[in-house]
């Protein structure tokens, strides 16, 4: 019998799902696609910190596991909201692909004005290093925000790379390094998530990369300690250790920012308090001009 695997049904999420059904085919293991629409598809007119931030991407396909209708979800990582429902483990994670993101441009980079992205992170880096820019809300997928720069409303729009990549993409623009522009924590990294028991053990066999695991590991911990979702600007990113992490104004105006190597968990979260604690301000008052509570 096939295992099922839920997915959205975007042409990324459907690519994310054959890549983990063919890794486990490669292991002796049948599974087929189920597709489930999310909030985060079918409400796309609004930033997310709006209709409910990280988990509109998540919650159908949880419950869909809880109620027995899928063996498995195939996820982005960095959607995957920090509290999990009991029952429910990320029981692998593939090998990450690119962490970083990637601005699609066909016009000079000097000739850019308007740049269309939703994310608070994006944009507070952009006007970080670029403050002449006009950031425009943009949502959809891939192939709506590629439509809408081609119409011209966008001089250049924002992608993960990794997206891009998965898609078999290869598209004019600038690659952001993500040692500058610090990404979501767990950017660039496919995670699947199941029930507990011999399903996830036998997909944790097949599918986990364990050098990955650890660092969106570390970038969870940290992101967990700092708190903010995706209301406040936040980049966190590991990489063997090396943990980058930051935290900006909406407007990309001031900014605070860690870098060093972290052995373990502990080392983790001395730098993600010490993170919090300077940081505190910008992240009171995102909170605050967004109209939430922390």
């Amino acid at each position: 019998m096939s295992l099922l695997i839920g997915t959205r049904g975007s042409a990324l999420a459907l690519a994310q799902a054959d890549r983990v059904i063919a890794l486990l085919e490669k292991n002796g293991i049948e599974a087929e696609k189920v597709i489930i629409s999310t909030l985060g598809d079918t409400v796309t007119g609004v930033p997310l910190h709006e209709i409910g931030g990280q988990g509109v991407f998540v919650r159908a396909l949880d419950d869909a596991l809880l109620q027995g209708g899928i063996d498995a979800a195939v996820h982005s990582a960095k959607d995957i909201p920090a509290r999990r429902p009991q029952g429910l483990v990320t029981c692998a994670v593939l090998e990450r692909d690119s962490p970083a993101d990637f601005l699609v441009h066909t016009i000079p980079f000097p000739k850019i004005r308007v740049v269309g992205t939703s994310s608070t992170r994006r944009r507070a880096q952009l006007l970080k290093h670029y403050p002449y820019l006009e950031i425009v809300p943009l949502r959809g997928n891939v192939d709506t925000r590629l439509r809408k720069l081609k119409e011209g409303q966008f001089d250049a729009i924002v992608l993960a790379e990794a997206g891009l990549q998965r898609l078999g993409l290869t598209l004019p623009g600038t690659r952001l390094p993500p040692e500058t522009f610090v990404p979501s924590p767990n950017q660039g990294t496919i995670a699947v998530v199941s029930r507990e028991g011999e399903t996830a053990e036998m997909l944790a066999d097949a599918l986990d990369h364990p050098q990955t695991r650890r660092d969106i590991g570390f970038e969870r911990v940290a992101m967990e300690e700092i708190g903010g979702g995706c209301f406040t600007p936040l980049g966190i990113y590991c990489d063997r250790g090396h943990m980058h992490a930051e935290v900006l104004s909406l407007a990309g105006d001031r900014s605070v920012r860690r870098d060093c190597m972290c052995a373990d968990e502990r080392s983790v979260l001395d730098l993600a308090r010490e993170l919090k604690a300077k940081a505190a301000p910008l992240i009171g008052e995102a909170y605050a001009k967004l109209g939430l509570k922390e």
